[in-house]
């Protein structure tokens, strides 16, 4: 789950920073084997949507000793920067942290302050690629899988019948094609219509789907840096910045400007993993003509992904483990799913009827659980995240916004993203 606001490089050293103070001696100054008797208050900090809202509640009704206090920050950024500030300090930690698969690598350095969370009761419940990025080199399970970002294409079809172009799901996915070309020459032809509306929001949000299809961008799987010198990244810089010259409507993700967006025709098209299709519904409540494509430019790919973590700062650990375990059950995934459109990665709701049959009543009941299992199904690159991956990624997402902005052309824009990178170490 997802994700970018700008957010400067220094931000993102300070926080590694930080975190490395813990490797120097900052404990956690908690009873790692305390339980809990009578009643207790569990925080649970999660980001965007994660589809818990309802859920809290039945675990509350069936659990009376339990009160849940949830706390949900904007982005992604925002709560890594919250999480490294208080894992350096040793409290401060809610009892359940969400973490996002971006920066998942770079906790994994720091395992021992969290909570192994294997357990019999969830052994093999994860596909197997979703459960390993979590375990770290001791075999310890740090993290609890929600939801995994197969990516299709979202459009309004409204905006496109006024352009003259098909609507229909199965003719819109055609059209839409299965390459970045092919993607890209469909917005050519939307803009030839004249309608004045942007094909794509930006720059920066066309990159993730991009760059999830590399296995090796920005670092080897030794951890070395290579995104500065690898060729595949430079190309796919220059070319997300030529389309975007013409058909990019310039707004940062989770910007102001780009959540107002949907309610005044702000893009036409964007790319659109499964949590995605929450946001969307939420900001653009009221308006009419969103669709799901069965297709995504360059085949596949998963865009995002989260887990449930037990900091070892909880003073309710047991509890907390309990709450984290039901909350990524595959009975409430599907609950998770049908809220917000976050798309399990437990093997026993991806096989379910429940999924493969649901729609969506605001998408035009597009059978959204069929359409997102073909668009898992077509990822093939499972890309390499080391310890350097958010931070690097980051620098990138700036450059991008810095050439929208209109602050600095594409090549003085890289120029700044390889000392950007150069200085993370």
């Amino acid at each position: 789950m997802k994700r970018f606001p700008r957010t400067t490089v220094a931000a993102a050293i300070a926080g590694a920073a930080s975190i490395a103070l813990i490797a120097t001696g900052c404990s956690a100054g908690t009873d790692p084997g305390k339980t809990y008797d009578g009643k207790v208050t569990l925080t649970v900090a999660t980001f965007n949507e994660f589809g818990y809202d309802d859920l809290f509640g039945q675990y509350e009704d069936a659990n009376p000793n339990v009160t849940i206090k949830h706390k949900k920050a904007a982005t992604s950024n925002e709560a890594r920067d919250n999480l490294t500030t208080r894992l350096a300090a040793g409290s401060g930690l809610s009892d359940i942290e969400a973490i996002e698969v971006d920066w998942l690598p770079e906790l994994l350095q720091y395992s021992d302050q969290f909570v192994d969370l294997a357990s019999a009761d969830v052994a093999g419940r994860w596909l197997d690629w979703k459960e390993k990025a979590a375990t770290d080199a001791d075999g310890r399970l740090i993290g609890y899988g929600t939801d995994i970002g197969p990516e299709s294409v979202c459009y309004r079809s409204d905006l496109f019948a006024a352009a003259g172009l098909p609507t229909d799901r199965a003719e819109v996915a055609k059209m839409l094609g299965t390459s970045w070309e092919s993607y890209y020459a469909a917005g050519a032809k939307f803009d030839a219509a004249g309608t004045d509306v942007p094909w794509f929001d930006s720059a920066g949000a066309t990159w993730q789907g991009v760059v999830n299809q590399m296995p090796n961008a920005y670092e080897k799987a030794d951890g070395t840096i290579i995104a500065t010198k690898n060729p595949e990244v430079k190309e796919a810089y220059t070319s997300v910045l030529e389309a975007s010259g013409s058909l990019s409507a310039h707004l940062s993700q989770w910007s102001d400007d780009w959540t107002a967006s949907f309610q005044n025709d702000g893009f036409a098209t964007m790319l659109c993993p499964g949590w995605m299709l929450g946001v969307i519904s939420g900001n653009a409540e009221g308006v009419t003509g969103w669709d799901v494509a069965d297709t995504f430019p360059g085949g596949g790919g998963n865009w995002g992904g989260s887990y449930l973590t037990v900091p070892n700062q909880s003073k309710h650990q047991e509890e907390a483990q309990k709450l984290a375990a039901w909350l990524t059950a595959p009975e409430q995934q599907l609950q998770a799913f049908a809220s917000k459109g976050t798309f399990p990665s437990q093997r026993a709701a991806l096989e379910s009827d429940e999924l493969l049959g649901a729609t969506n009543e605001f998408f035009n009941n597009a059978p959204t659980g069929q359409i997102l299992a073909n668009r898992a199904a077509a990822v093939e690159v499972t890309p390499f995240k080391g310890a350097h991956y958010f931070a690097i990624n980051d620098a990138m997402q700036q450059a991008l916004t810095r050439v929208e902005d209109g602050l600095m052309t594409p090549d003085k824009s890289w120029e700044q993203f390889v000392a950007d990178v150069k200085a993370l170490g």
